[in-house]
């Protein structure tokens, strides 16, 4: 089988609403970390020997800054201009913008995905509503970018996203099975075409963070 699509899917590096445990919306979220930074930075060394052998064809992120930030590092390493595409965003959060995780999930009775067809503050987006967004802006994506190499800079529930979208799962499976998201974190998915003509997506790597083993 011959590979003929690949979506490459990068969380951001580490941010201080990560630390502090805040709900990073457009309000909560203040950027990366010092550690973050130094992430972004070997995951960037690492993504321009990749583009140097093989080059992305397109480089997606989303506006919000944690990911801003680290798009920077890494498009400036390979010499690229992203596409900031708003529906590849994270959860709209509401009201809980920039307030405790703990605080919000005491209220809701747990996180966003564990009741996943209701919001989990007033003007919040509901789970399901989410990944909708984002499994559809990865349709799309995809779909403009045939026999392609891209590269998506985005959130760890970005990531969650392509394998509902991949894996066909329904929005309620993340109320017993979740996937590990680790900061510059590496997804990997690739489309295989057969002699035929028949393709299939293939998971080849999930939170591949070796670009991190030399971190102090």
């Amino acid at each position: 089988m011959t590979i003929t699509t690949e979506l490459l899917l990068v969380r951001h590096g580490e941010a201080v609403c990560n630390v502090r445990r805040i709900v990073g919306g457009e309000q909560g979220c203040t950027g990366l970390t010092d550690r973050g930074r130094q992430q972004a930075t070997q995951l960037a060394g690492r993504l321009a020997t990749e583009h140097r052998a093989r080059p992305f064809d397109a480089v997606y992120t989303t506006p919000r800054r944690r990911v801003r930030e680290t798009t920077e590092i890494v498009t400036a390493a390979l010499g690229v201009t992203p596409i900031i595409d708003a529906e590849l965003r994270g959860l709209d959060h509401g009201t809980a913008d920039g307030r405790p995780w703990r605080d919000v999930k005491d209220a809701f009775g747990g996180p966003p995905q564990h009741n996943p067809d209701h919001p989990y503050a007033d003007g919040a987006e509901s789970w399901t509503n989410y990944l909708d967004r984002v499994t559809h802006a990865l349709d799309r994506i995809i779909a403009n970018h045939p026999r392609h190499r891209i590269l998506v800079l985005a959130h760890g529930e970005t990531i969650e996203a392509a394998h509902h979208l991949f894996l066909r799962l329904p929005a309620e499976t993340t109320c017993h099975t979740r996937f590990r998201t680790n900061p510059t974190c590496l997804t990997r998915w690739q489309r295989h075409t057969n002699r035929q003509g028949h393709a299939v997506w293939m998971l080849a790597t999930h939170n591949d963070i070796d670009h991190l083993r030399t971190q102090s």
